[in-house]
């Protein structure tokens, strides 16, 4: 079954960086979209970045694209997300996810089908 665990979060100060793992089995990451999302306390979950199963094109939230960096290593079976540059408002649960879908786009909403358990993100001085 799909299976997606995250890793790498925890606290940082301001400015710094973090890169978080999702490693990712039971599926063909071909046959997959993949993404990043993030959730705030009291806020909706929110879309980062995602790259779709053809191609492996990438797409981000306008907001973030100059900070945050997707990535995949397909001989591994991960999933990264480079964040440089965080903020306090970065601080979120972030998640990886996985919807099946063999296109050459991927969606930034959260209509997955899979999800990790989260990663905690905490900026703060």
């Amino acid at each position: 079954q799909v299976q997606l665990v995250e890793s790498g979060g925890g606290l940082v100060q301001p400015g710094g960086s973090l890169r978080l793992s999702c490693a990712m089995s039971g599926f063909r990451v071909n046959d997959y979209a993949i993404g990043w999302f993030r959730q705030a306390p009291g806020k909706e979950r929110e879309g980062i970045s995602c790259m779709s199963g053809r191609h492996g094109s990438t797409y981000y939230v306008d907001s973030l694209k100059a900070r945050f960096t997707i990535s995949r290593d397909n001989a591994h079976d991960r999933l990264y997300l480079q964040m440089n540059g965080l903020k306090p408002e970065d601080t979120a649960v972030y998640y990886c996810a996985a919807k099946k879908q063999s296109l050459f786009t991927c969606p930034l909403g959260p209509v997955y089908d899979y999800w990790g358990q989260g990663t905690q993100v905490t900026v703060s001085s």
